[in-house]
């Protein structure tokens, strides 16, 4: 377990939910309309080059609606881009998993064996995030740390 700060995000985002596979088809355009429209590029501030996927405003648990972001950490939200989301994170404790692995399947199962644990880690269901380093396009060795918000 570690405590993770406050911290900031540039981005987009969308609604979804884990039913019927639409968080995957969901998941695919906000990705893809990420990289086609160089989201990172129109951002200024930035804490790093490393990307955010943050899953929050959760409606219940993972079975339910919650908003997903991709972004950048930021050092401040003020001169936001247009069509551009900015949201503030309270941090906290919060359980590491690391996937490893071809992505997005290491994610996807990483992801699977997160929510058979879901009772035992005590989820908050304020904001969970993955980080997307360098090393996660790695191909066969790629990895993406996961952070789960945790009581």
């Amino acid at each position: 377990m570690q405590t993770i700060e406050p911290f900031k995000i540039i981005g987009i985002s969308v609604r979804t939910s884990n039913t019927s596979g639409k968080a995957a088809e969901d998941l695919d355009v906000l990705w893809g309309r990420f990289f086609e429209e160089q989201i990172g590029g129109k951002i200024t501030g930035k804490v790093s080059e490393d990307i955010y996927a943050i899953y929050t405003d959760y409606e219940s648990d993972y079975t339910g609606k919650y908003t997903c972001m991709i972004g950048y950490q930021v050092d401040r939200v003020d001169n936001l881009p247009d069509g551009l989301i900015a949201r503030e994170f309270a941090g906290g404790k919060h359980f590491k998993f690391t996937a490893k692995g071809k992505m997005s399947e290491a994610v996807v199962q990483t992801w699977q064996e997160i929510w058979a644990q879901d009772a035992e880690l005590d989820r908050k269901y304020t904001a969970d995030f993955e980080v997307y380093r360098a090393n996660s396009q790695q191909g066969d060795n790629s990895e993406v740390d996961i952070f789960i918000a945790v009581n």
